[in-house]
């Protein structure tokens, strides 16, 4: 049986880890090596793009830290989850959901992820 729940976290560290050799190697044993991800803000694919783009979330918002919000959701080879991006404490100001599917190795093949509330420029 598939931990949804295992996987959204070890994607949630993924997205915390700021060291680019050590965020890589958490990307290659979770992502599957052709990944798609696809968000309001970037569409990247393979394991240099998820790594790109995650370094461009930590430039971004230096100290902010990912979160899960809530219960994971999955079935068959998909799965959904809150997530939030703040300070360590106090209010997150940004939170999304995202849906991942599942390759046959249980490695995250898609992402599509969704931003529900976000600071004003």
């Amino acid at each position: 049986m598939t931990d949804y729940t295992a996987i959204a976290s070890r994607y949630i560290d993924a997205f915390n880890t700021s060291d680019p050799a050590d965020r890589a190697a958490l990307i290659a044993g979770l992502f599957a090596a052709d990944v798609e991800y696809r968000d309001p803000l970037a569409t990247v694919s393979g394991h240099d793009g998820v790594n790109a783009f995650i370094a461009g979330a930590h430039a971004q918002f230096p100290g902010w830290v990912f979160s899960l919000a809530g219960p994971v959701d999955g079935h068959g080879d998909q799965a959904r989850f809150t997530w939030t991006l703040g300070p360590e404490t106090g209010d997150a100001p940004v939170q999304g959901f995202d849906v991942v599917t599942l390759d046959g190795d249980g490695r995250i093949d898609r992402v599509l992820g969704f931003i529900d509330r976000a600071p004003s420029a």
